[in-house]
C-alpha cells in the first residue's frame, strides 16, 4: 500500500476532494478502519436513490448508532448535496466526526451547503506523487501513463491503454453528464480532445469555440467544469506589470499525463526523449507535482506564468510568502547550458525580489550566472516543496 501524503486530522470533520480514481475511498477506508466508523457509499445506486428520495435516512441511521461510533464516512457526498444540511446539524449538536469525499465541488455549491462554512476542514488528493511512490517511481512510465493508482495494478501496455480509455469514457458518462452546464455531450467530447491537445498552452477561447461549434462563453464554462471536477487547474498570468506587454489569458493543465494522452488520443504512441511530446509531458509532470506538493504541505503559494508577445516566457512563477519569488524554467534535456536560459535571464531581471531556477533531467547541479540549474527532484526541494 502506498502511504499518501495527505495529512488529515481525524479528530475534526473534513472533506477530501479528488478526481475519480485518485484513491479517496481506498485510502480513507484504511485510515478510518475500525469498529467505530460507519460508511455510506453514494456510488452504490441503491444507496444514492434511497438518500436522494429521503435525506432523513441519514438521521434514521445516525440516531440508532451505539455510543462507540465516532466517525461517519460518506463517500461521494456531491451525489446527494442535501445531506450536508443534516451533516451540519450533527456536527453542531453531537461529537460525531464526518469524513466526506467528493469529486465535484460544483455540485456541493449548487446544493447550497457552501462546504459547511468552515465547520469541516478541506483536503485534496491527487494521483500519486513521485515522493509517495518512492522507489517505485519511474519518470518515463509516469510521463506516458500518468500516476492514477489503478494503473500500477496493470502490467501490460494494452491493459494500461484500455484502462485510461475507459477512465475518460466513464468520466464523460458519470461526471460530466451530471453537470447541468453541459447540455449536449457531443460538443463537450470535441472540447475535451482539444483541451487535452492544448493543455499547458495559453487558452485561445475563440479558436476552441470555432473548433468545438459552441460559443466562447460555453467554452469558458467547459473549462470551469474541468476545474470544478478536479480534472485540471488554471495557471493565470503573472499579475505584476513589467516593461514588455504580456498575454492575459490563462493556461490550463490537465491533472494527469495518462488522462491527458488518452483524451488527446495519443496514449498508444511511445514517448521518446528529445521530442516535443516528451518535453511537453515533462513540463506537465513538473507543474502537476508542484500543485500536489503545495497542497499536501499546506503552502499558500500562488502559481502563475509569464509570456510576452515576442514569445519570451517564464514557465512558472511561484509567489512564496516570506521568501523571494521562484522563477522557474522547465527543460526535459539531460544537459543544460546558457542557450536554455535566455528567456528566464532576460525576464527575470524585471522581477524584483526573485530567485531563478531551471529544473531538468540534467543530473549535475550547476549555477549559470544567477540561475540555479538543478536536477528536478533536488530543485523541488530547493524551491521549498
Amino acid at each position: 500500500m502506498v502511504q499518501r501524503d495527505v495529512n488529515i486530522l481525524k479528530q475534526h470533520s473534513f472533506f477530501l476532494f479528488g478526481a475519480r480514481g485518485t484513491g479517496k475511498t481506498y485510502w480513507l477506508e484504511r485510515l478510518l478502519s475500525s469498529d467505530n466508523t460507519i460508511s455510506i457509499n453514494l456510488l452504490d445506486p441503491l444507496e444514492e436513490e434511497k438518500f436522494s428520495l429521503d435525506p432523513h435516512e441519514l438521521s434514521k441511521r445516525i440516531d440508532q448508532l451505539p455510543s462507540s461510533v465516532t466517525h461517519v464516512f460518506i463517500d461521494e457526498i456531491q451525489k446527494v448535496p442535501k445531506l450536508l444540511n443534516l451533516v451540519h446539524h450533527y456536527i453542531e449538536k453531537t461529537d460525531l466526526v464526518f469524513a466526506l469525499t467528493g469529486s465535484s465541488a460544483r455540485k456541493l455549491r449548487r446544493g447550497g451547503a457552501n462546504l459547511l462554512a468552515g465547520r469541516a476542514f478541506t483536503y485534496y488528493i491527487f494521483p500519486f506523487s513521485h515522493r509517495e511512490l518512492g522507489s517505485n517511481f519511474d519518470l518515463n512510465s509516469t510521463l506516458r501513463w500518468g500516476s492514477l493508482p489503478k494503473r500500477f495494478e496493470l502490467e501490460t501496455s494494452e491493459e494500461k491503454q484500455l484502462y485510461l480509455r475507459a477512465y475518460v469514457n466513464t468520466y464523460l458518462k458519470e461526471e460530466i453528464a451530471e453537470e447541468q452546464v453541459v447540455r449536449k455531450l457531443d460538443p463537450f467530447r470535441r472540447f475535451l480532445q482539444i483541451a487535452a491537445q492544448t493543455s499547458g498552452q495559453i487558452i485561445n477561447y475563440s479558436n476552441i469555440a470555432k473548433d468545438t461549434g459552441v460559443t466562447i462563453k460555453t467554452v469558458q464554462s467547459y473549462f470551469q467544469v474541468l476545474e470544478d471536477t478536479l480534472i485540471g487547474s488554471f495557471l493565470p498570468t503573472y499579475h505584476e506589470s513589467i516593461r514588455k506587454r504580456q498575454f492575459e489569458n490563462p493556461k490550463f493543465y490537465l491533472f494527469d499525463n495518462g488522462v491527458r494522452r488518452a483524451l488527446s488520443k495519443t496514449i498508444s504512441i511511445d514517448l521518446l526523449p528529445q521530442t516535443y511530446a516528451y518535453g511537453n509531458a515533462f513540463e506537465h509532470f513538473i507543474v502537476q507535482e508542484i500543485i500536489k506538493l503545495q497542497h499536501y504541505q499546506n503552502l499558500d503559494y500562488d502559481l502563475s506564468y509569464l509570456r510576452t508577445y515576442d514569445d519570451a516566457e517564464i514557465d512558472l512563477i511561484i509567489d512564496r510568502p516570506g521568501r523571494p519569488k521562484a522563477l522557474i524554467e522547465i527543460k526535459s534535456k539531460e544537459h543544460i547550458d546558457e542557450r536554455d536560459l535566455r528567456h528566464l535571464k532576460a525576464l527575470g531581471a524585471d522581477i524584483n525580489n526573485s530567485e531563478m531556477f531551471c529544473l531538468s533531467r540534467d543530473p549535475n547541479p550547476k549555477r549559470i550566472g544567477n540561475i540555479a540549474c538543478l536536477p528536478w527532484e533536488q530543485g523541488l526541494i530547493e524551491i521549498g516543496l
